[in-house]
């Protein structure tokens, strides 16, 4: 299983990123050992985590997200927060 994950930076930049755990991937991020971006930004919190099946379904999902705008990474966030909010499932 594969989870591609939103992370929003000290600077408020937000990363884009696949792993098969959220919770190790992100205190990588934390420690700075995970990637020179999140290293040099600072990594403070998870935004959004999706799960895919498999590892190419994963980085298609990550280059196209990579391809958003940063108004469409945080309403991607928003969307699934408000459905979970509502009591919908989600992928949080």
């Amino acid at each position: 299983m594969y989870y591609v994950y939103l992370l929003e930076c000290a600077d408020k930049s937000i990363y884009t990123g696949i792993t098969t755990d959220v919770k190790r991937r992100f205190a990588e991020h934390v420690a700075g050992t995970a990637s020179h971006y999140t290293s040099a930004k600072k990594a403070k919190r998870i935004l959004y985590t999706e799960k895919l099946g498999a590892r190419g379904a994963a980085l298609k999902r990550e280059a196209e997200i990579k391809r958003w705008t940063r108004a469409q990474k945080l309403g991607l966030a928003h969307s699934t927060r408000k459905m979970l909010h509502l009591g919908a499932s989600g992928t949080i």
